[in-house]
């Protein structure tokens, strides 16, 4: 079985190239810059060098591959996101065509069931419906806030202050990407399965913003206070680090289309719930980045 990797320096995407290493496969990794893997792996898997947004790339990353692990990478610098996305996924989808790849495991994000509103997500969206189209066998792993999102937040956090958009006490699920790692190289190590399917990724509990403030604060041994800003002061911020505006939309609008009612289409079930917890997380991960 030649299992390939997109993105494997990212979150997910090194955590299960690692474990597929370990399991004894030796995974393709498909990435722009060789140097940013963990220098351990380089004789442990095939290296292909290149960029997905060249379709004759990928198409060539890709022979002979018959499991894929597809994570559509955004770009916060690109003119559109969206449209960044969409080409990523038009070179991913007709590699997996021209090659009949068979079996596609895909990275989405919760809110994708909607198809569209939703800024980013509805790149993720576009993904589901563009890889199932294909005829492979996609499961679909749709993952709920990554915790590590929590690093772009370093400068205000030491301040004291967590900054959201989103209604302070409305739950939703927070998760470790290295546990979406754990399944998704569990499910790439599966060659049985076959069938589409959707298989959400719900960290450890639902939190609210003002829950996740309470429990950063008793990790870092500090006082974490939520702050909800508009949407205007968001965007006015996030214009004043060089974003287009088709960007500062599309990151405002992942929250504010989810923001009225929104209930994932998969329930919390032990399936979906995984182990790291938010506090964990912090103690391991964020604390020795904010004092970095």
């Amino acid at each position: 079985m030649t299992i390939a990797v997109t993105t494997p320096t990212g979150n997910v995407g090194s955590r299960t190239v690692r474990l597929l290493a370990q399991a004894g496969a030796r995974p393709r990794v498909l990435l722009r810059d060789p140097t940013r893997l963990d220098p351990g792996l380089h004789d442990l898997v095939d290296i292909a060098h290149g960029d997905l947004r060249d379709p004759a790339f990928v198409h060539t990353a890709t022979e002979g591959v018959d499991t894929l692990l597809w994570i559509t990478p955004e770009d916060f610098s690109a003119a559109d996101p969206l449209a960044d996305m969409a080409t990523l996924v038009d070179a991913g989808t007709a590699a997996v065509r021209a090659h009949r790849i068979p079996r596609i495991v895909l990275i989405s994000s919760v809110g994708a069931e909607l198809g569209t509103g939703a800024g980013l997500i509805d790149g993720l969206a576009h993904s589901e419906h563009a890889f199932t189209a294909t005829g492979a066998h996609v499961h679909t792993l749709r993952c709920g806030y990554y915790y590590t999102n929590l690093l772009a937040m370093t400068g205000e956090l030491r301040t004291g202050r967590l900054t959201t958009t989103a209604d302070p006490d409305r739950p939703m699920p927070w998760v470790d990407p290295r546990d979406i790692g754990d399944i998704a190289a569990a499910r790439l190590l599966s060659p049985h399965r076959t069938g589409t399917a959707v298989q959400a990724v719900h960290g450890p509990a639902d939190l609210t913003w003002t829950q996740a403030a309470d429990i950063l604060s008793a990790a870092l041994d500090t006082t974490i206070t939520v702050h909800q800003v508009t949407d205007e002061t968001m965007a006015a911020r996030l214009t004043q680090t060089g974003m287009s505006t088709k960007a500062v939309a599309a990151i405002l609008a992942m929250t504010s289309g989810l923001r009225d009612g929104f209930t994932p289409e998969q329930p919390r079930t032990p399936l979906t719930t995984t182990p790291t917890t938010l506090h964990a997380w912090a103690v391991t991960t964020l604390a020795p980045a904010l004092t970095a």
